[in-house]
C-alpha cells in the first residue's frame, strides 16, 4: 500500500492535463504529447534532439544488435503488435524462449522503473539490457560497439549526434530518445474528460464507472497512464512448482515476492496475451481472473478481492478498456531506412 502511495502521489504532482503539448527539444525538433498525458521529463544529460531520435530508431529497428543478426529491439517490441510481441513469452537468437511476457514500449519514457522487475531504471537503463542478454540478443557490449562502428553510416551519425564514435552509453541514449517517442493518448477516455460526450459509447461510459468504482481497477490502473509505475503480487503463477518471485529478486523484501510491474492500459487491447507470464489470453480471461480475486497467497496486494460482477458489468468493463483506450493516433510507426 506504501509503494503505491508513493507511485500516485509522484505521478499526480507531475500531471498536466489539458491540450496537447511538445517535449522540449534542444534544435527545434518537436514531439507532441498527446492529449490526456502529462508533461514529459527529459533527463538533463540526453535532451531530445531529432537527429538523436532517428538514430535511436534505426537502432530499435536494426537486427545487427544482435550476435547473428536475427532480433532487434522491435522482434520482441512491435509496433504491428502493440510494441510487444503478440506471445505469450519474449523469443531471442537461436530460437530461446524467455519465461517472461515482452511489455510495451508505450508510454515507457514516464515510467522510472522498468522490466516486469524493475531491474533498470529509466528507458536509457533499459535500452542495454536485452542486448547483452544470451537467451535474447547475446552481444556484450564490446563486441556491439565494436560492430556498429564498423559500419559507416552509423559511425558519422554518432559523430553527428554525440560527437564521438559509437559508444555503449550513446546507443542507450539514442535509443531511449527515441522511445520517450513512442506515444499513446487522446484516446475516447481522454476526450470524454475534456468534454466530448459522445467520444465514449454507452457501454463504455458504464464501464468507465465500474473501472473507478466496483471494479476497483484505478487503484492500481489510474490516468493519465492507467498504471501507477509500481509492483503487486495478484498472485499470478504463484502456484507453479517454482514461481516466479518478481520484484523479491531484486529489492530483497519478502512483501515483494510475486510482485511485478503494473502495466499501463492503454492500448491494451492490441497487447494482448496478458500478465507477466503472459498465461491470459484475452482481456475477458483477466477481467474473470479479477473477480475472483486473484489467486491466494500470504503476499496478496490487499487491493486483490472477489469482486463479484454480473456478466453485464464484465462485458462493459471490457468495452471501455478496448474502447476508450484505444487511440485513433496509436503509434503505427514503421522501421526506417538503416545505416550502410
Amino acid at each position: 500500500m506504501v509503494y503505491r502511495k508513493i507511485f500516485l502521489t509522484a505521478m499526480l504532482a507531475l500531471s498536466l492535463f489539458g491540450v496537447p503539448h511538445a517535449i522540449d527539444a534542444d534544435d527545434g525538433f518537436e514531439h507532441q504529447i498527446p492529449l490526456g498525458l502529462p508533461k514529459m521529463r527529459v533527463p538533463k544529460d540526453n535532451p531530445l534532439t531529432g537527429a538523436k531520435v532517428e538514430l535511436g530508431k534505426q537502432l530499435y529497428f536494426d537486427p545487427r544488435l544482435s550476435r547473428d543478426n536475427t532480433v532487434s529491439c522491435a522482434s520482441c517490441h512491435d509496433p504491428e503488435k502493440g510494441w510487444s510481441n503478440g506471445e505469450r513469452f519474449a523469443t531471442g537468437i537461436r530460437g530461446q524462449v524467455g519465461g517472461r511476457s515482452s511489455p510495451t514500449i508505450i508510454n515507457s519514457g514516464y515510467q522510472y522503473f522498468q522490466f516486469w522487475d524493475g531491474r533498470a531504471k529509466h528507458v536509457e537503463g533499459q535500452a542495454l539490457g536485452p542486448i547483452q542478454n544470451p537467451i535474447e540478443m547475446d552481444l556484450t557490449l564490446e563486441e556491439l560497439v565494436e560492430k556498429l562502428n564498423k559500419i559507416e553510416g552509423y559511425r558519422k551519425a554518432f559523430e553527428e549526434v554525440f560527437g564521438t564514435p559509437v559508444t555503449s552509453d550513446g546507443i542507450a541514449k539514442a535509443i531511449g530518445a527515441f522511445e520517450r517517442t513512442v506515444l499513446s493518448g487522446n484516446a475516447p477516455y481522454d476526450q470524454f474528460k475534456q468534454g466530448k460526450e459522445d467520444a465514449l459509447s454507452d457501454a463504455a461510459r458504464r464501464g468507465m464507472d465500474l473501472f473507478f468504482g466496483k471494479a476497483h481497477c484505478s487503484a492500481c490502473h489510474g490516468p493519465p497512464h492507467f498504471t501507477d509505475g509500481g509492483f503487486h503480487n495478484i498472485g499470478v503463477g504463484i502456484e507453479n512448482d517454482e514461481p516466479d518471485v518478481g520484484r523479491f529478486a531484486e529489492s530483497g523484501l519478502g512483501g515483494d515476492r510475486g510482485s511485478f510491474k503494473t502495466p499501463t492500459l492503454r492500448e491494451i487491447e492490441k497487447t494482448a496475451p496478458y500478465m507477466h507470464d503472459g498465461s491470459l489470453a484475452t482481456l475477458e480471461d483477466v477481467v474473470e481472473y479479477y473477480d475472483r480475486g486473484g489467486t491466494p497467497n500470504p503476499q496478496l496486494a490487499e487491493d486483490i478481492f472477489p469482486l463479484n460482477l454480473t456478466d453485464q458489468e464484465k462485458a462493459d468493463l471490457v468495452t471501455f478498456m478496448k474502447e476508450g483506450l484505444s487511440s485513433p493516433d496509436y503509434p503505427a510507426i514503421k522501421a526506417p531506412e538503416l545505416p550502410e
